[in-house]
């Protein structure tokens, strides 16, 4: 995804430029500086949305945008500057103020520390002029559908391959990212109807189940498929890297994000944007702990948690993608399948206790069998990562350390010393921050 940054004041080309160089590795196909009259911007383009020098130049704006449900957008008017974040936080935009008063806004943290104290992100489906915060989406229940299960079945479907074609320009050739579970595989399995080459790309320990799903999957739809097979020193060795991107010591999401890390890698060597099955668990059900709630409680439950994707699961995959120059682009999450998924009736989505009932309805035909019955599998855990780093951890961090490091100053507590050993790689490079108000944790809730 591309990289944004700027200030509300002219005359700061060296400021954001500075800015821009932190963020670099978001975009390496065109990098602009551009004063106006009250503000300056800059922005790096990744290879798939170069069109956003377009509009710094001839727009007096900046964004972060590709296709429908993806769009980080910061305009310049005569009163100062209108920051606009997609409906559900897909791409990432912080802001914050600088010592002499100006607001200060970019794609990444790590643009922003030098300048501004307090931190804040712009909440998805909101818009702000760095004062007043105008929500223009939420996420609500709507209406169930009255159809039977067979038509809604086939307009989720229908719906979905809309979201992919949307999102490929050029019908040669793209990337997905491919666990081999039911999100991964529906995406991969569509797109393969669309484009001339398809490639995938798989990452695990030797022997884990997401790399013999995905090649089970990948043998199936005849793509082109590629594995990162890794041992746990390789975990280990990018660590470090995986914090600085992902800007996060959350245990579960920097666990989820070492893998997402390297297949994204893997994937950057072939091709410039990748599908990616995020969304799909929270809006078909797909968590364990789901099925111990009431009918009538789980649109509630869902609704929740796609609150939270825009600090983990989405921080995620923008990271993972960025961090390599490239866009993943998350089709579930495409405004008209979330709206349609909205309104699917609970009991086709958990249907005596099979998760995302429906949308395995859907892809009947469409995958093997062996898929679409696999039942949900953590990224970490498919991926044979497990409780690795958490045994690493207990090995490694004393109690005595971790009972004196683990109360931060913000007044959150650190969780586990696993949680201690990625909050000190984050201390390593981004300082021991007060604030922490733009960062996400990951809901904790008993399977």
């Amino acid at each position: 995804m591309s990289g944004i940054a700027g200030i509300d004041q002219p005359g700061k080309q060296a400021t954001v430029k500075r800015m821009l160089e932190k963020i670099s590795h978001r975009g390496n196909a065109g990098k602009e500086v551009r004063g106006m009259k009250n503000a300056t911007f800059g922005i790096v383009c990744a290879d798939a949305q170069v069109d956003s020098l377009v509009q710094i130049r001839q727009k007096n704006e900046v964004a972060d945008g590709y296709g429908a449900g993806h769009l980080a957008l910061v305009k310049a008017n005569k009163d100062g500057i209108i920051l606009k974040r997609d409906h559900l936080g897909v791409a990432p935009l912080y802001y914050g103020e600088s010592e002499e008063g100006a607001i200060c806004f970019a794609s990444e943290v790590k643009a922003l520390i030098s300048l501004c104290s307090e931190i804040k992100s712009l909440p998805p489906g909101c818009k702000s002029d760095g004062e007043r915060l105008e929500t223009y989406f939420q996420l609500k229940k709507r209406e169930p559908l009255d159809k039977k299960v067979e038509f809604i079945a086939e307009e989720l479907k229908e719906l979905i391959k809309s979201s992919i074609e949307k999102r490929i320009e050029q019908k040669e050739e793209i990337g997905s990212w491919l666990s081999g579970g039911l999100d991964s595989s529906t995406l991969a399995a569509l797109t393969s109807l669309y484009v001339r080459k398809l490639y995938t790309f798989a990452t695990g320990l030797d022997g884990s189940p997401d790399l013999e799903y995905a090649r089970e999957v990948a043998n199936y739809i005849g793509s082109e498929h590629h594995e990162v097979v890794v041992e746990f020193s390789d975990l280990l060795s990018v660590l470090p890297d995986v914090i600085f991107h992902l800007e996060s010591f959350d245990a579960l999401l920097v666990r989820s994000s070492i893998m997402n890390f390297l297949v994204a890698e893997k994937a950057s060597e072939y091709v410039y944007a990748v599908l990616s099955g995020e969304g799909g668990d929270e809006l078909f059900a797909g968590y364990h702990y789901l099925k111990n709630l009431k009918q009538e409680e789980l649109p509630d439950e869902l609704i929740d948690i796609m609150k939270r994707l825009h600090n983990t699961a989405l921080q995620r995959v923008d990271r993972s993608a960025s961090a390599h120059g490239t866009v993943a682009h998350v089709c579930f999450l495409d405004p008209d399948v979330v709206n349609y998924a909205l309104r699917i009736p609970p009991e086709m989505k958990l249907h005596e206790n099979v998760e995302k009932w429906i949308l395995r309805v859907a892809m009947d035909g469409e995958l093997p069998e062996k898929i679409l019955n696999r039942k949900k599998a953590k990224f970490w855990k498919g991926a044979g990562v497990k409780n690795l780093m958490l045994h690493y951890a207990d090995k490694t961090i004393t109690d005595d350390d971790f009972r004196l490091e683990r109360n931060l100053k913000n007044g959150w507590i650190i969780n586990s010393k696993e949680e201690l050993m990625y909050y000190r790689i984050f201390k390593e490079h981004f300082g021991k921050l007060e604030d922490l108000s733009w960062m996400g944790r990951t809901k904790v809730v008993r399977s």
